[in-house]
């Protein structure tokens, strides 16, 4: 059940009729903070919302299938290099990550499980839409989060195990591998459809792609707002989880780009890896979470997911911001060096071969 923290000043004379100083309806009392059960017209709103962002995004993987290649996408499963990177990132360096995080800034037990939890979540779809606006390889990002999805049925379970024996027991958080199921089909069979109008349509598959990517970009915008709007938890947390979720995506990002280019792939790919590893899927996190702790545990680290959301967003935008400033700058330097020679090739050229198309004559060397 989904629950979120109320709190409330009482004055004295109410303090004196209530000990409890909460609402009758509170399940959880502390003083007086409280926690109350979630309104069904805010359930009822989440359940609309996550609908219709979940067709939005159907939708958004539709159109960034359209960008996909089949023999390309099968040649990276054929010779998986790069996803076999990917998933030394995504299960290796990010739970990694999170067992270190929660070591150095000692946070509670409970806190440093959730952290843990997020580092061992598959990627997310936001990384795919990412990766088209930076150039960088679509048949791998693609490949790259499938993988990651599926493997997480059995990576998650390992990593958690692993992890987080020294703060709980593993067997106390529970996998929901439906949702693990739900986020594969909804990824691949929009991706499929997409890939197959790519092969019979190229025309149309370019204007896809192009209304596909900027809705994508509003849609990650929209998720992370809504999020914020609807989400039950207390924001008055730990600052040590604020540190936590500002450093983890950015190393996971850095991390990522530097695995990738010690493994040799290519600049385009290192960029793809570096943003399926920094991008995980946040939403799988909030429902792990949701089924395996109680209110009094939630009070304590159920807004970290959100948290981890929206640094992940704000460092992608600024890897964008920065790539493209960068191409800008490289294409006029370019622009310049060419203007540059043709202005030296006119110079160094005698008149009388203008005249002669470009033919210069042994006398005239």
């Amino acid at each position: 059940m989904q629950t979120y923290l109320l709190s409330q000043q009482f004055n004295a004379r109410s303090l004196a009729e209530n000990s409890t100083a909460c609402p009758a309806n509170a399940t959880i009392c502390n003083g007086t903070s409280c926690v109350l059960s979630e309104d069904n017209f805010n359930e009822t709103l989440s359940v609309v919302l996550s609908t219709v962002l979940t067709i939005l995004l159907a939708l958004v993987m539709f159109s960034m299938g359209c960008n996909v290649e089949f023999k390309k996408f099968w040649g990276h499963i054929k010779r998986p290099w790069g996803i076999f990177v990917g998933f030394l990132c995504q299960f290796g360096i990010m739970p990694l990550t999170a067992f270190l995080l929660s070591l150095v800034f000692n946070v509670l037990p409970i806190q440093a499980v959730v952290v843990l939890i997020m580092g061992c979540c598959p990627g997310g779809s936001a990384s795919n839409i990412i990766a088209y606006w930076v150039d960088g390889d679509m048949d791998l990002s693609v490949s790259m989060t499938t993988s990651s999805t599926l493997l997480a049925m059995g990576m998650m379970p390992l990593c958690l195990f692993i992890y987080t024996k020294m703060w709980t027991d593993s067997d106390a958080i529970v996998l929901p591998y439906n949702s693990i199921g739900i986020s594969l089909v909804a990824l691949v069979i929009p991706v499929s459809i997409g890939m197959y109008v790519n092969n019979r349509w190229p025309s149309k598959a370019k204007v896809i792609l192009k209304i596909g990517s900027i809705a994508g970009a509003i849609l990650i915008v929209v998720i992370a707002v809504v999020g914020g709007i609807l989400y039950k938890g207390s924001w008055v947390i730990s600052p040590k989880l604020w540190i936590i979720g500002t450093i983890f995506p950015a190393a996971g990002y850095s991390l990522g780009f530097l695995l990738a280019r010690i493994a040799g792939l290519s600049w385009h790919r290192c960029r793809t890896v570096s943003l399926e590893t920094g991008m995980q899927n946040t939403q799988l996190c909030s429902t792990i979470v949701q089924l395996s702790f109680t209110p009094e545990q939630l009070e304590l680290m159920f807004t970290f997911p959100l948290i981890y959301s929206i640094f992940q967003l704000l460092f992608a935008l600024l890897i964008l911001g920065g790539y493209r400033v960068y191409i800008k700058r490289r294409v006029r330097t370019k622009a310049d060096v060419e203007k540059t020679e043709e202005k030296e090739d006119t110079k160094s050229t005698p008149s009388h071969a203008k005249i002669n198309g470009g033919f210069v004559s042994n006398e005239a060397i």
